[in-house]
């Protein structure tokens, strides 16, 4: 009875805890640049983004290589949890974007909770310098075009 709630991986709990752990950090760094600025999601957000995504693409991965992939009729297509996450994030990330009379704001917000699931997804499967290159040059944007845009372009 207890052995089904404590069933064995097909990855080692290392390799498991070391994408989590970095999709949460890389996840997390974006996150704290967007708190650092005080807008509305921030380093929870952004951590818990990354990690879902790194989450969800492990249990596929662990679907893929698992009982479940040897049986008949069941049709597993692991592409698609790449559909799920990004359509949980857009949902997530419209919810970050507000639409006054004569502006929207929240578009960056949502663009990098969108970029931290990129992230995760990237930490899930394993490709860290993908997901380590995908964060930094999120963080360039986020950060060195932010102060270009705020003392350049709209100086108000």
């Amino acid at each position: 009875m207890y052995d089904e709630l404590l069933s064995t991986t097909n990855m080692d709990l290392p390799t498991i805890a070391l994408r989590l752990v970095l999709a949460a950090v890389l996840a997390g760094l974006i996150g704290l640049e967007r708190e650092w600025r005080g807008k509305p999601a921030g380093l929870r957000t952004y951590t818990l983004v990354g990690l879902g995504a790194a989450g969800f693409f492990l249990l596929t991965m662990e679907f893929m290589l698992g009982p479940m992939n040897e049986r008949e009729d069941l049709a597993l297509d692991p592409t698609r949890i790449f559909e799920g996450v990004i359509t949980g994030i857009g949902f997530l990330g419209a919810g970050a974007i507000i639409q006054g009379q004569r502006d929207v704001k929240g578009l960056t917000t949502g663009a990098g909770i969108w970029v931290a699931g990129a992230v995760g997804l990237a930490c899930g499967g394993g490709y860290f310098l993908l997901a380590g290159f995908i964060a930094v040059l999120a963080l360039v944007v986020l950060f060195f075009l932010g102060l270009i845009e705020h003392h350049y372009i709209d100086p108000s």
